[in-house]
């Protein structure tokens, strides 16, 4: 039986690596909703989103005002010809937020008025990346001294006339201006965690042991989470109307496994979102992911079903996201035949994503038995086809050698009459 459990134990790798959905939450949309005013209240009209074919990633942030103040109308676009073409167009919301997906790629980020003429802009940002599975956060802040200094002298005057009137507004703004930076240090925080184990390694040397570096690795991450946490429950108590800040403290306490609290924070963010005008659906697949991985990891397997459905029907992009973290937390939980289920979702949503097909295979192959005549083993239906296609789609990937191995001890696999 040594062979055998050999090729069910479970990949380091995969035991200790967090779901690519954390990566994809952490940079949740920060929708808030601002009391503030607009130089130019013209009604902005919505432009209509362009299919899609292939890959894509998201993109989101806020637009500023000069005087401190969001922008509610207008329309952010990416142009990769220095503006003269839009590829992609995402309107602002009354909260002065705006959120998209677009094709992989760099771009100018490009902010216009209701009233700019379509060969003209307000202000743009150069060199932004969009990275496919991933979402970047782009503020448009027109209130930095760069782009006053190039206003005309005459409107940088009526400026400082407008902040004079208005001082208890910009006073609030500036608030709200701490919220987001509070939000850009929790991103950077749950990326230093993503990054936990190599930074651990690199800090100890290559004369570390593996229980010292995950040691290390595992300090940093409650670090991380614990500035993270201390951040948003400052911030949900002074806008506790903003979702994006109860998720990302839901996040935070599901690093630190504190289930009941992270479960009540995404709770609250699903509340919040219900209660808002226009929903940000960025924000509602995470905590329902969120919800997700806290009930498969307390063994509540039909309510961790439930909240992974229902992320992928608010947010259908990261469905294939959604159900391949589903399957690793349920391949780390050891609940096979739910790590099964939730990869064959995975694979109806993308059926390029290799790994799905391993985390398939995985499940399925701990029902394997062993043909007492040749030893070899008797893969279950389904479990060597998956770990083929895996081999298929990812000939020299990650976990290409346990495929291998698995399917070389198979009776009447391919690889074995080989």
């Amino acid at each position: 039986m040594g062979r055998k459990k050999r090729f069910f134990e479970r990949a380091d790798s995969l035991d200790r690596a967090a779901p690519k959905e954390m990566q994809m939450k952490r940079t949740i949309s920060l929708w808030m909703g601002l009391l503030a005013f607009a130089l130019l209240p013209v009604l902005a009209q919505t432009p209509a989103a362009p299919a899609i074919k292939g890959p894509t990633g998201s993109i989101h942030g806020t637009v500023t005002g000069p005087e401190g103040a969001p922008r509610t109308s207008g329309t952010v676009s990416l142009s990769n010809d220095g503006g003269h073409n839009n590829k992609f167009t995402f309107p602002i919301s009354s909260s002065g937020s705006y959120e998209g997906v677009a094709s992989p790629g760099t771009y100018m980020v490009i902010y216009r008025a209701p009233d700019t003429p379509p060969d003209k802009m307000v202000d743009s940002f150069d060199n932004v990346k969009i990275v496919a599975g991933q979402d970047v956060l782009q503020d448009i802040d027109m209130s930095r001294p760069a782009f006053i200094k190039n206003m005309p002298v005459e409107e940088q005057k009526q400026l400082e006339e407008l902040k004079k009137k208005n001082a208890d507004i910009i006073k609030s703004n500036e608030v709200i201006k701490g919220l987001v930076a509070d939000l850009k240090q929790g991103s950077q925080d749950f990326k230093d965690a993503d990054s936990a184990l190599t930074t651990a390694a690199q800090t100890l040397g290559t004369g570390a042991s593996k229980a010292d570096i995950e040691a290390k690795a595992a300090e940093i991450k409650t670090a991380k989470f614990t500035d993270v946490e201390t951040l948003m429950l400052r911030d949900t108590k002074a806008k506790p109307d903003a979702s994006s800040l109860w998720a990302e403290l839901g996040q935070a306490e599901l690093g630190l496994k504190k289930y009941d609290e992270a479960e009540a924070a995404y709770k609250k963010a699903l509340e919040v979102e219900t209660a808002s005008k226009k929903p940000s659906i960025l924000n509602q697949g995470a905590a329902n992911a969120g919800l997700g991985e806290i009930y498969a990891r307390n063994g509540k397997i039909p309510e961790a079903t439930a909240a992974y459905d229902a992320a992928a029907k608010i947010n259908p992009s990261g469905a294939s996201l959604y159900f391949k973290n589903e399957a690793v937390i349920f391949y780390q939980t050891g609940n096979a035949d739910a790590q099964v289920a939730a990869a064959d979702e995975a694979i109806k949503a993308d059926p390029t994503m290799a790994l799905a097909y391993y985390l398939k295979g995985q499940g399925l192959v701990q029902k394997a038995t062993i043909d007492p005549k040749t030893g070899m083993y008797i893969l279950p239906p389904g479990c060597a086809e998956a770990y083929q296609k895996y081999l298929q789609l990812a000939p020299t990937g990650q976990f290409a050698n346990d495929a291998k191995g698995v399917l070389a001890q198979a009776a009447g696999s391919k690889t074995s009459k080989k």
